[in-house]
């Protein structure tokens, strides 16, 4: 039961997730119950400030907490979109062209163990397609993502949430302002959008 007043913006997702003190992953904590609804009240880069419905606060990867149906945008607000997934299928046929072609001109001795290397070397893709369903590793931002065929949201990550500097950028290797994550609405206690 939740207090008056809590209104969640995500719940933990159904195995549950690891919790932290600080945004520091040497400071862990109690880990949070699957599905326990939170409110998102802070980010820094990849971690996430959570509130709990019984007050409780802690830190946890951000990037794995699971949105919650919002009500639907006032006439006055800006229309905003999901990710779709039409960019990242493009780029995965793209890689896997490549790919071919590097192995093509392999087999017909075009090119030798080595040549073959260095042509595929940093060449990352990865694509599960179960029905309407689809697993694709996004390279760019070294993640697994989920889609159903109209959006996509992250499934898994590659390294734990990047830390944070003293002015609240990203210092990991595959975070910063650059790195294409979409900002963060943060829902004050009041429900206040900001």
């Amino acid at each position: 039961m939740t207090p008056s007043g809590f209104r969640p913006t995500h719940v933990v997702p159904q195995q549950g997730m690891p919790a932290w003190e600080t945004p520091d992953p040497a400071r862990p904590t109690v880990p949070l119950d699957p599905l326990l609804p939170v409110r998102l009240v802070e980010r820094r880069g990849d971690w996430g400030h959570v509130l709990c419905s019984n007050g409780w606060s802690a830190w946890v990867d951000g990037r794995y907490l699971v949105a919650v149906p919002q009500d639907p945008p006032l006439p006055d607000d800006p229309l905003t979109t999901t990710a779709d997934p039409r960019p990242l299928l493009g780029r995965t046929e793209q890689a896997l062209a490549r790919y071919r072609a590097a192995v093509e001109e392999l087999a017909t001795g075009g090119l030798d163990g080595e040549a073959f290397g260095r042509r595929t070397q940093g060449l990352r893709i990865g694509v599960v397609v179960d029905g309407e369903s689809v697993w694709l590793y996004d390279p760019a931002r070294f993640r697994w993502v989920y889609g159903d065929g109209s959006r996509l949201s992250t499934y898994a990550a590659d390294d734990p949430p990047a830390a944070v500097q003293d002015d609240g950028r990203d210092a990991g290797p595959h975070g910063g302002p650059d790195s294409g994550h979409a900002p963060t609405r943060v829902v004050t206690p009041d429900g206040e959008r900001r």
